[in-house]
């Protein structure tokens, strides 16, 4: 090295490269965070679970006597969020007669937890719903359908006094029972149906969606987001299908 050269400062080139190295992250995880808020769709949601009268296509409230017990064809209403299908079910016994349906602590299978179901509404106790969306992988009526105590299941034994009335999900096999908060009779699901919490106007007999307890709804971040929300004052139409799997 010449006289009067100045020494280059190694330590400070280093440093001056890590400065560009970590500039250029800086920059590149910019773009990438634009480019994946342009790719993912945010989750609509609600802050808190909405009082949903359910009422039929012409807009009248569903009554106790609306709703036939052990029907087969498959009433559906949407609820929490304007996405996902509930069933609601006036639930019996082999004779026809509406069976109270009481109080369960429901296991999860998956987790271990248990949950609390509070049972039927309506003057016999009868009325439920729940998440019409299979928890195993998310298949929907009519490939999920509920039958009623005696009848057949497809594709499985139950059938007769063995058949209190289930539902099953002819996708996988997965199978629940409405009788006991929708609690996981066969697998491959290991999760029960999540429960839509009712409330009945004894006055009126108007039915409402209250809220949902239990797990997760399949396919969902939590059960107050992943979907559309309804409109202010709205209530929610049940639809009817009579289709089987």
């Amino acid at each position: 090295m010449a006289e009067g050269e100045i020494k280059p400062d190694k330590g400070r080139r280093t440093f001056l490269k890590a400065m560009m190295v970590l500039s250029a992250g800086i920059a590149a995880a910019g773009v990438l965070k634009g480019a994946a808020t342009d790719i993912i769709t945010p989750f609509f949601g609600i802050s808190s679970f909405p009082t949903l009268t359910i009422v039929d296509t012409t807009g009248k409230p569903i009554t106790y006597n609306s709703i036939p017990v052990n029907t087969p064809t498959t009433w559906l209403f949407n609820y929490p969020l304007q996405d996902e299908p509930n069933f609601l079910l006036n639930l019996g016994d082999s004779s026809g007669a509406p069976v109270s349906v009481g109080p369960y602590d429901v296991l999860i299978p998956a987790t271990g937890e248990t949950y609390s179901f509070k049972g039927g509404v309506g003057p016999n106790n009868s009325i439920v719903a729940y998440s019409a969306i299979c928890q195993h992988l998310g298949c929907i009526p009519p490939e999920i359908h509920y039958y009623p105590p005696g009848q057949p299941v497809p594709g499985t034994a139950f059938s007769g006094s063995s058949n209190p009335g289930f539902i099953h999900c002819s996708c996988h096999g997965s199978t629940y029972d409405p009788l006991k908060g929708a609690k996981v009779i066969t697998g491959p699901t290991s999760r029960p149906l999540p429960n839509t919490v009712l409330s009945y106007d004894q006055t009126t007999g108007k039915i409402s969606a209250v809220k949902v307890v239990g797990p997760t709804i399949y396919g969902k971040p939590s059960n107050l987001s992943g979907g559309t929300p309804f409109p202010s004052n709205a209530t929610t139409t049940v639809v009817t299908n009579t289709g089987e799997p």
